[in-house]
């Protein structure tokens, strides 16, 4: 699915946008595993991602014929080597397992920052990825994407968009890569929701850009987070290129504050360091604090 470059770049309409508001789709695993992370460690990145999926009991939670949308960090033309995007191995082995969990649909979503967008995907694996494993191909989505939603429990954002596909998903999986970025010091899985805003970039502009990301992830449930930390980029992010560092983990988990928490430690940070983590915490969307998380190794 192609579209004009204004799209690409995120522009149109700001965070407060016209039409009816609706409120964002519900979690299927709400309230699951608060401050549990599985750790899968592995020079296989899929290893580790199934040996964490296990720890966690499976995808259990996806029923015989859920449409389930994929949402990797795929925004950069950059290579799997380069560590700004989610490895496309990893969004391979999440399709076959989707699938042999029972999905019926299957959509990978991405809204590139990077144009044009098919060579974005192209560079980054995620395009072969989706078309290896018969997966539906979102990407440089038009506005007419995304649908307004409501933020009841945002503090300074009320209304916003989020891309159709997930208001109308059975199931939503974030698959954020873990990297350095430059403005909020890392992005991780609660950063990694800005892909499926239509204007981000009037994010950028706000009094208070982390309020914003934790705001926006309080109307955006995620069933799963699935944290690529296999290569990590550790400098010059979210882009690149950098130094990077292998880890070779793949966290997982059903609290996408304590996933975002447990992933500072592998930059040696604490997750104060990145104020939307503690202000994510602070509206109830999970467990902030490193001491208070509990950590499952496969």
């Amino acid at each position: 699915m192609a579209c004009g470059g204004a799209a690409i770049g995120g522009c149109g309409r700001g965070p407060d946008p016209g039409g009816t508001a609706a409120p964002g789709r519900a979690s299927l695993t709400a309230g699951k595993g608060k401050g549990e992370v599985y750790v899968g460690k592995d020079a296989d990145p899929v290893t580790a991602l199934r040996s964490a999926l296990a720890a966690a009991g499976g995808l259990e939670f996806i029923r015989p014929g859920s449409r389930v949308v994929l949402k990797p960090n795929a925004a950069w033309s950059r290579t799997p080597a380069q560590a700004a995007n989610t490895d496309p191995r990893l969004l391979s082995a999440m399709i076959e397992l989707c699938r042999e969990a029972g999905a019926g649909k299957i959509t990978i979503f991405e809204h590139t920052i990077d144009r044009p967008a098919a060579q974005v995907l192209a560079v980054s694996g995620i395009a072969a990825a989706a078309r290896q494993g018969g997966a539906e191909l979102i990407y440089a989505a038009t506005e007419r994407d995304f649908a307004p939603i409501e933020v009841p429990r945002g503090r300074m954002m009320k209304r916003d968009t989020l891309a159709r596909a997930v208001l109308e998903a059975d199931v939503f999986i974030n698959m954020p890569k873990a990297k350095h970025h430059s403005q909020t010091q890392l992005t991780l899985g609660l950063k990694n929701l800005m892909g499926v805003n239509f204007n981000r970039q009037a994010w950028h502009s706000s009094p208070d850009l982390a309020q914003y990301i934790a705001d926006y992830a309080s109307a955006v449930a995620v069933d799963l987070t699935v944290m690529d930390a296999s290569r990590i980029l550790v400098t010059n992010g979210p882009k690149g290129p950098g130094k990077t560092r292998e880890p070779g983990e793949v966290i997982v988990s059903f609290d996408p504050v304590a996933a975002d928490a447990y992933a500072c430690g592998l930059f040696d940070l604490e997750p104060s360091a990145v104020p939307y983590i503690g202000k994510a915490a602070d509206l109830g969307l999970g467990e902030g604090s490193s001491s208070n998380i509990v950590v499952r190794r496969a």
